[in-house]
């Protein structure tokens, strides 16, 4: 089962691709989606569902998973994400992918083991995991969000087919 990870952001959006059978986790890519930081941001705001849509046609993956947003002190840079956020998760149900949602610290927890771990950390465990994948801290994080979704996956399709 082929298992995408995304960690959304305007200007750079990581992706993970990884591949599931039963408890092995097998990398298979991984990549940063750079957005322009001028023009408006609809056009933008297209530039990332556009980047995201070629890498889930050209990875097949049958699922998604999204890193939840946190809430920033500047409440324009928060909005600005939560926009970003939506076209990541757009590009993937547009191509019929069921989306699933997880919190930063469940992230960080399911990988590194501690809730409040930095980039660093979670580079290092992803690359323990997924043995010899160097990632920057975006795709690492998309990586860490696919190896989340992995491990709860089961759980998130209960409380998706109880709602």
């Amino acid at each position: 089962m082929r298992l995408i990870g995304l960690d959304p952001g305007l200007r750079l959006t990581g992706w993970g691709v990884i591949d599931v059978d039963g408890n092995r986790l097998r990398h298979v890519a991984h990549g940063i989606v750079r957005v322009a930081a001028t023009g408006s941001l609809a056009d933008r705001l297209r530039q990332l569902f556009d980047g995201v849509a070629a890498i889930v046609e050209a990875q097949r993956p049958i699922e998604a998973a999204v890193e939840e947003t946190f809430v920033n002190i500047n409440p324009g840079s928060t909005l600005k994400l939560g926009q970003a956020r939506g076209v990541v998760m757009l590009a993937p149900a547009r191509a019929g992918l069921p989306v699933f949602e997880y919190a930063a610290n469940l992230v960080k927890k399911s990988v590194t083991g501690v809730g409040h771990a930095d980039k660093r950390q979670i580079a290092m465990m992803v690359g323990r995991l997924l043995p010899g994948v160097v990632a920057e801290s975006d795709a690492a994080d998309a990586l860490a969000v696919a190896i989340c979704h992995a491990h709860h996956r089961a759980t998130a399709k209960r409380v998706e087919a109880a709602l």
